[in-house]
């Protein structure tokens, strides 16, 4: 990396319930727990991911609900975009847990689906190969 290129290191947001996230993200990702423990006002946070780079998913102590999916709303989190190696591998991952791909496209630089987890968090799941 050279001195001026920044990386993105993590992306935070907030879950109803981390552990049941994160299991899921580790599932279909094959990631690792990397950090967990008390958070914010007595929350729950996990990192999930590899060495580099990862999502952290937090849990307050009062719970959470689920956001509403508003992609007109400045600040919303429109998708987090996951590079695998075996698309169609992580699609049948995606089905056996129960989440619906949609979306698909194929163009450059990549084929790609979308699936919306229980949190309203909308997944890109795309592959260059």
């Amino acid at each position: 990396m050279s001195e001026n290129q920044a990386t993105l290191e993590h992306v935070n947001f907030t879950v109803p319930d981390a552990n049941e996230t994160a299991a899921m993200l580790c599932k279909l990702f094959g990631w690792k727990i990397r950090w967990q423990g008390p958070a914010l006002n007595g929350g729950l946070s996990i990192h999930v991911g590899g060495d580099d780079n990862y999502l952290a998913v937090y849990s307050p102590a009062e719970g959470a609900g689920v956001a509403d999916i508003n992609k007109m709303r400045a600040g919303h989190l429109n998708h987090v975009g996951i590079v695998v190696i075996d698309l169609a591998a992580v699609e049948k991952k995606v089905k056996a847990l129960g989440y619906e791909p949609y979306n698909h496209a194929d163009y450059e630089p990549g084929q790609r689906f979308y699936f919306d987890d229980e949190n309203g968090i909308e997944f890109e799941v795309v592959s260059y190969d």
